[in-house]
């Protein structure tokens, strides 16, 4: 396996090509992702990876200047499973759903290309906004799946307070703890019927 392209990243914010020796852009970038090259940016001065937060700026880019693919709901909900329990699981979950659109779009690509030839990566959809504004899909993919997600966790939930609903502690200080039965008050002593002794003299 040949080694990634070496990207440089300067105090400056200047993005050096060690490959080209040449400074590249944010976009350009962002083509080397689109052509599937190798590569990884690291810190000019301390050769730390920087190549996580360098794609998360493009992403960031993307979102605020073109056509968006995550809403507002999903992105908060994103967020909501930072430090969550379940983080790991909704990070994988969303990786292999991502993985799993991309291998079907893939296949799809070149099933059509055998039968129709070679076919633009923006195509020109009647009825779209501009040439080359498709659906979001992969925005609606990623939310169904982000949404059952959280469903599959309030599940587990439901179901392990069903399950632990017999137990004594399981239940609430109002539902499940009894109170102890009151004890029987004292009864009262009956009068004495009892005539009082006459006093000796």
């Amino acid at each position: 396996m040949s080694e990634p392209r070496i990207i440089k990243k300067y105090p400056n914010r200047r993005l050096y090509d060690t490959e080209t020796s040449a400074y590249i852009t944010l976009a350009e970038v962002k083509d080397l992702v689109l052509g599937y090259k190798e590569f990884q940016v690291q810190d000019a001065k301390t050769g730390e990876d920087l190549t996580r937060a360098i794609l998360l700026q493009i992403i960031l880019e993307e979102e605020s200047g073109g056509v968006p693919m995550f809403t507002e709901p999903m992105l908060a909900n994103i967020i909501r499973y930072y430090g969550h329990a379940m983080q790991g699981l909704m990070g994988s979950y969303l990786e292999r759903s991502i993985g799993a659109f991309h291998e079907a779009q893939k296949r799809f690509q070149e099933q059509a290309s055998s039968l129709y030839g070679e076919i633009p990566k923006n195509p020109f959809i009647p009825g779209a906004a501009a040439p080359g504004q498709i659906p979001n899909v992969m925005g609606g993919y990623l939310e169904k799946g982000a949404q059952a997600v959280i469903d599959m966790q309030e599940e587990l939930r439901r179901q392990a307070l069903k399950l632990f609903s017999g137990f004594p502690y399981a239940a609430g200080s109002e539902e499940g703890a009894q109170q102890p039965a009151a004890k029987p008050a004292p009864k009262a002593r009956a009068a004495s019927t009892r005539k009082p002794r006459p006093k000796k003299k």
